[in-house]
């Protein structure tokens, strides 16, 4: 739980990118996930109210290769989308970075809360502390299409549109 307040979203964002260094993903994906995380509690400040509690709720789970990035809020009058982010436009790219950098992403609302995720792979590196990105590196990332049961499990992923079994949430992108 965080402070419904921009200091999070840099407290967010450093307490997630050591996370991920230490556990030996590649520096790009900390990178991605850090811009991503970035981006779902910036929305929920500038777009949604706070928790009840007067805070956001920024979770991430990690399961193998897969990162899965949440921030919930209290919610707002709006549905979260994507927006379209012309040149011209002063803001509207949140979420479309978003989904440039994740496998998917989709929002979740459930007991006064709404809850926008993010699912993204991270491969580790062979190094552990100080992984470099995979151009920097000996080690080959799988083709991710090759494994089209990765996240087969009926309740272990987004993809399936639940999590847990405890709300309907709509994926992007579709």
């Amino acid at each position: 739980m965080l402070p419904h307040a921009p200091s999070s979203v840099a407290v967010a964002r450093k307490r997630l990118s050591s996370e991920l260094v230490a556990s030996g993903v590649f520096e790009s994906v900390v990178d991605d996930a850090s811009v991503i995380v970035s981006e779902l509690i910036s929305n929920a400040l500038r777009h949604a109210r706070p928790l009840p509690s007067g805070q956001v709720r920024v979770c991430w789970l990690r399961r193998g290769d897969v990162l899965e990035l949440e921030v919930s809020d209290g919610g707002a009058m709006t549905e979260p989308r994507r927006g379209p982010g012309t040149l011209s436009s002063l803001g509207g790219r949140g979420l479309g970075i978003v989904e440039a950098l994740s496998e998917g992403w989709g929002v979740r609302h459930e007991d006064g809360a709404t809850t926008v995720w993010a699912v993204l792979r991270t491969p580790r590196s062979n190094g552990g502390e100080g992984a470099v990105s995979p151009a920097h590196s000996d080690t080959v990332v799988p083709d991710l299409a090759d494994f089209p049961d990765l996240m087969d499990e009926p309740n272990e992923g987004f993809y399936n549109g639940t999590r847990n079994e405890v709300a309907p949430s709509r994926a992007y992108p579709a």
